[in-house]
């Protein structure tokens, strides 16, 4: 094999990015034909971007050791947030009351708190805190979603981050700002 011809394992990546790749963008080409907003396609792609990166990097880690047999789960758990916050704040974060919320978030919590179902399918996906405002914790730790802000055409400004051991964070500006919910 010449050192510029990609090997097997690299041609494998490749066709299976490509593959999930094209999986993904068929619901977003949908949803365009079906007038979907711009934003909540923008932020699908973005999913779709972000799930390629990932396999990528997966695909690029060389292993240490030979890794073992695991038998495949059927469904992942996700974080489990309570519907009744701490009663302080443990992150240093300005706080808000939980019965001060508008009562859109207090109904996500409840949402979160019976595990669904969600109005929008991008909630309950992982929260990467690329702002790092919120408490540095392992990948996968927070689960963000969608307060719905009445008048708004797409999912809007306002989130609850639900970490997973209960705690849980209100932003009204789309993660410029956190404020963390207690009782």
């Amino acid at each position: 094999m010449s050192p510029e011809s990609p090997n097997r394992p690299d041609q494998i990546r490749q066709s299976m990015l490509l593959t999930l790749i094209l999986l993904l963008l068929l619901p977003l080409i949908a949803a365009c034909d079906s007038g979907s907003a711009l934003q909540e396609v923008g932020g699908q792609v973005g999913a779709v971007i972000e799930a390629a990166a990932t396999l990528d990097a997966q695909a690029n880690v060389t292993p240490t050791r030979t890794p073992r047999v695991r038998a495949t789960p059927t469904r992942t758990p996700r974080a489990r947030a309570t519907a009744t916050p701490r009663s302080q704040s443990v992150s240093g974060l300005p706080t808000i009351r939980f019965q001060n919320l508008p009562r859109e978030a207090k109904e996500t919590i409840a949402l979160i708190d019976q595990g669904g179902p969600f109005p929008f399918e991008r909630d309950g996906i992982t929260f990467q805190n690329r702002e790092q405002l919120l408490p540095r914790k392992r990948s996968g730790y927070y689960r963000e979603y969608t307060v719905i802000t009445p008048g708004s055409r797409d999912r809007g400004a306002r989130r609850i981050v639900a970490g997973a051991e209960g705690e849980l964070y209100y932003t009204d500006d789309h993660y410029e700002s956190f404020r963390e919910v207690i009782p």
